[in-house]
């Protein structure tokens, strides 16, 4: 049987005019079965044609070496990895206000002493393909610490930043700006201090901090240990673990609130305070404090919870959009 240059258009054209025919031919009506099954006999020849056409074509192509076996993809080279530590120290004393603006990727711990010092310590992670794209990532990404009177700023610089990169790295290498870098920060703080914290996607670690925070973040996992303040935290998605190691809270209270994640709060047996836990849209608050029990007049569902334990005190509230709130108490107080 002679194979048709291109077969879809013959075979498109048999079923064309085998259409044509049906609709121009009249057949009697008891003609109608012999008809549809000598269509489908002629439809099914045309394929098994069209189906041997393409596996003699097939086979003639290979034995000329026509068709190839598909080259392997390429393995990029894997990229070089440098990381250096910066360390500065600035005299702050307490009542001031510290704002961090911490790295698209990167840790942050802010952990209270006694000093009347801020304490950073920064480990920058670069990656590159040659030590040249190394050192022009180390140029641009960093930090700097800017102090005015009782306000004390913390700025990671990067290719994150549009405006800086206009302003000090005007020729910077395209193709460098998508190559992943970090900085992890640990920073020491006096106790009273006032923080205000950005992040982005990363850990986070606050301890024993008691003055005021505001706490804004991307995606993290979180722990915080703290007695007290007046806090506003809140993270779009990932897990929140809130350990308050005293028995009432010092300050007016914390407000603490997560998009998407589980949020677990451990209080003491003996704690003092309210506390009221949310859950806007799917998930559920589970009350494993055996001294926290609802306040009177309040109702509470498997998404919310008004509740009390002891005699009450400050007001802890606690809210998810999607996930679950956990009430606890810590294992070696049980």
């Amino acid at each position: 049987m002679h194979c048709p240059s291109h077969p879809s258009v013959n075979t498109s054209r048999h079923t064309l005019l085998l259409h044509h025919n049906s609709k121009s031919s009249a057949a009697p009506v008891s003609s109608k079965p012999f008809s549809a099954h000598r269509t489908r006999s002629f439809l099914f020849v045309v394929f098994l044609s069209f189906a041997s056409c393409l596996g003699a074509h097939a086979q003639s192509q290979r034995s000329r070496g026509a068709v190839a076996s598909p080259s392997p993809t390429p393995t990029p080279a894997p990229l070089l990895t440098r990381t250096s530590t910066r360390h500065e120290t600035r005299r702050f004393g307490y009542g001031g206000t510290f704002t961090i603006y911490g790295a698209p990727e990167g840790s942050i711990t802010v952990e209270a002493w006694a000093r009347n010092e801020v304490d950073v310590t920064a480990d920058i992670e670069l990656k590159g393909g040659t030590e040249e794209e190394l050192a022009a990532l180390a140029a641009v990404n960093n930090f700097t610490l800017d102090e005015d009177g009782s306000h004390l700023t913390l700025f990671t610089t990067g290719m994150h930043d549009r405006k800086f990169m206009k302003r000090a790295a005007k020729n910077f290498p395209k193709k460098l700006l998508a190559l992943p870098w970090k900085i992890d920060y640990r920073i020491r703080v006096p106790a009273q201090l006032d923080l205000e914290i950005y992040a982005g996607r990363g850990a986070l670690e606050l301890i024993n901090t008691d003055g005021a925070l505001s706490l804004n973040a991307g995606e993290s996992q979180a722990s915080f240990t703290l007695s007290g303040g007046d806090v506003v935290s809140t993270i779009a998605s990932g897990s929140i673990r809130l350990r308050i190691p005293i028995n009432s809270w010092r300050g007016r209270g914390a407000s603490i609130r997560l998009g998407r994640g589980d949020l677990t709060v451990e209080l003491p047996a003996g704690f003092n305070g309210d506390v009221d836990a949310t859950v806007l849209r799917t998930g559920r608050v589970e009350n494993n404090h055996p001294a926290l029990a609802p306040r009177t007049g309040v109702a509470s569902t498997d998404r919310q919870l008004r509740a009390r334990a002891g005699a009450g005190g400050a007001t802890l509230a606690f809210e998810i959009g999607d996930g679950v709130i956990r009430i606890t108490q810590p294992a070696s107080d049980k």
